[in-house]
């Protein structure tokens, strides 16, 4: 049955066409066809060789209308202090060492977390265990900050990561299929041009090779780059 549905929603996405972001946002949430709220996604293929550290594109921007749900965010800091203006801020859980001993022994109820630069000392050691999982505080995002109070409020108004994989792709959500198709766009525009500023220096040739926008369960929807300033 979801085959056929699936099938159904792609018939009505134009082979080949490149569509401008309102419209491939439009279409996509018009062919959706799940019963639940389905997330909307942005990938994008760039023109880099993530093998060459000075090519990694990476990055966070806060989404102008959220994703829809407010993070989880735990923050190990180092100072009584620190984890006082983190629980001010809103952290959903806050510790030192014992937080740190707490995650090695198997606690990973929260969606990002936020370290001090005191405790990156003890917190490199949860490497493993944070790493595969996408959970490692790093200074390049935010995550590892004395700034605990902004680095919270951001991730829990709605802050992403994106990062390019080894295949140079970037995935990232903009929405939920609720949104309305406005407040989807703006999301995914922001998005968009945060990937384009981030562009390397040493990247040759064309830098977004392709876009394209998607449900959880639907078909993508290419967008042409040249409507994005890419």
């Amino acid at each position: 049955m979801a085959g056929k549905k699936f099938a159904a929603a792609q018939a009505q996405v134009e082979l080949g066409k490149l569509y401008s972001l309102t419209d491939a946002i439009a279409l996509s949430k018009k062919v959706a066809f799940a019963k639940f709220d389905e997330t909307v996604e942005v990938t994008m293929v760039l023109g880099v060789d993530p093998r060459k550290a000075d090519q990694l594109v990476r990055g966070t921007i806060v989404l102008p209308h959220g994703l829809g749900k407010s993070k989880k965010v735990a923050v190990i800091a180092g100072t009584p202090e620190k984890q006082k203006e983190a629980q001010d801020a809103g952290a959903d859980e806050v510790g030192g060492e014992d937080l740190v001993d707490k995650i090695k022994g198997g606690y990973l109820d929260f969606d990002a977390l936020i370290a001090t630069p005191d405790m990156m000392r003890l917190v490199g050691a949860l490497g493993k265990i944070l790493g595969p999982r996408g959970l490692m505080p790093n200074p390049k995002t935010g995550t590892v900050t004395p700034d605990v109070t902004n680095a919270v409020r951001e991730t829990k108004a709605g802050k992403v990561e994106f990062r390019v994989d080894k295949t140079g792709v970037i995935h990232v959500p903009v929405g939920k299929f609720s949104f309305s198709a406005a407040k989807t766009t703006e999301n995914a525009k922001a998005l968009i041009d945060a990937v384009i500023k981030a562009k390397p220096q040493t990247a040759k040739g064309r830098y977004v090779k392709k876009v394209n926008v998607a449900s959880t369960m639907g078909p993508g929807v290419l967008i042409d780059p040249a409507s994005l300033g890419a």
